[in-house]
């Protein structure tokens, strides 16, 4: 029986940098759409079914002491190739426990910073889809923002930090990923807040997030400040925490910009989205650090596993900020998107509370790495 490696075993190694070498076993359009990646990460792709008789096709690629982590969908296959590897003699062998469909779901919490007055901001990483989420906590309180669907890993997480739950915040409504906000909010019995006109067709109650208002977590610390920043969505918020972090939604990332097309809107949101990133975020301090709700490369990832970058310097940096030209900028953001993700308007039906897939289907409909970038 081959050794196993757990995801959160195997996120803890990328995060920390630490060299790994990945056998994923699937068919190659399969890894060619969505793969573990990450800064020290080397990639061997051969489907299993070439190796059902032998391990030939990839003796020349491994080498015997090498350590090896072998990678399938659901981590079936790869156990057989595991122990069949271990037959010809390597000696440092182990199976992904649960394949790809178990890394797509890990939650790895990175620590972000400690807050003026106290208090702590935390970004929870899911490397195998490029989501990015946020736990805020001072005094007792907590409040999460663009949850994933998983959580647990939340809950654990305030347990284990004593903290309560009470606010839970979409910075719009993701096309990309199932928002856990509602759900958890239901459980934890704390606040759900969306942007309102993201929320025209929702079929639940909500708090409106809007500019002008603030959401107080614990003592009034910690200072939760919608800024109004359409064109990824028409309704997309970003919020500034403790007047140094930027949460940009899906408007503004680290090497990339958002793409506004996910509601079939591309030409009626690309001025609202050179609005937001050419004039109001231009009007914000330089020095405020932005932090994303996705990434879209593993070079984005910090040598603590976070993803971020100050405001002033993507300016300089980031290609989609260098487009002065508003012709070439519609270009841009309408003629480089890239696939629609996968059932993007099935994820944004259920979202909205129309259609409630059971969780084997959320997985399903979640598959796939996230793709609400422009690519440059």
């Amino acid at each position: 029986m081959s050794s196993t490696m757990t995801t959160r075993e195997l996120a803890k190694r990328i995060v920390n940098q630490q060299g790994t070498l990945i056998l994923d076993v699937r068919n190659t359009d399969e890894f060619n759409n969505w793969k573990i990646e990450g800064k020290k990460v080397e990639l061997v792709n051969e489907p299993y079914f070439n190796l059902l008789d032998g391990m030939e096709p990839i003796v020349d690629k491994l080498e015997k002491n090498q350590e090896i982590i072998v990678v399938c969908a659901k981590g079936g296959s790869s156990q057989m190739i595991a122990e069949m590897l271990e037959e010809e003699g390597f000696t440092k062998v182990y199976n992904l426990e649960g394949g790809m469909k178990t890394w797509g779901e890990h939650l790895e919490p990175v620590k972000i910073g400690d807050l003026k007055n106290g208090g702590s901001l935390y970004q929870f990483v899911r490397l195998g889809k490029g989501c990015l989420s946020y736990f805020i906590e001072s005094n007792g309180e907590a409040a999460i923002v663009d949850s994933n669907r998983m959580i647990d890993a939340y809950k654990q997480f305030a347990e284990d930090r004593g903290v309560q739950i009470n606010h839970m915040i979409d910075t719009h409504l993701h096309a990309d990923h199932i928002s856990g906000g509602r759900r958890l909010a239901e459980e934890v019995g704390g606040t759900y807040h969306l942007p309102p006109k993201d929320a025209g067709e929702v079929t639940f109650d909500y708090a409106p997030l809007v500019e002008g208002s603030e959401i107080a977590v614990g003592n009034t610390t910690v200072k939760v400040q919608p800024v109004y920043s359409p064109g990824h969505t028409e309704g997309s918020t970003s919020l500034i925490i403790d007047g140094k972090y930027l949460l940009s939604g899906d408007i503004l990332f680290v090497k990339s910009i958002g793409r506004p097309d996910l509601a079939g809107k591309a030409e009626d949101w690309v001025e609202d989205l050179r609005e937001t990133l050419y004039s109001r975020y231009k009007s914000l301090s330089d020095d405020l650090i932005v932090l994303p709700a996705h990434y879209s490369f593993a070079e984005e990832l910090s040598e603590d596993g976070s993803v971020s970058g100050l405001l002033g310097d993507l300016y300089e940096k980031n290609s989609g900020l260098q487009v002065e030209d508003e012709t070439a900028f519609r270009k841009l953001v309408t003629e480089n998107l890239p696939p629609q993700p996968n059932a993007y308007q099935e994820i944004r039906e259920t979202n909205m509370g129309k259609i409630n897939p059971d969780n084997e289907k959320q997985r399903e409909m979640e598959s796939g790495p996230n793709r609400c970038a422009v690519q440059g």
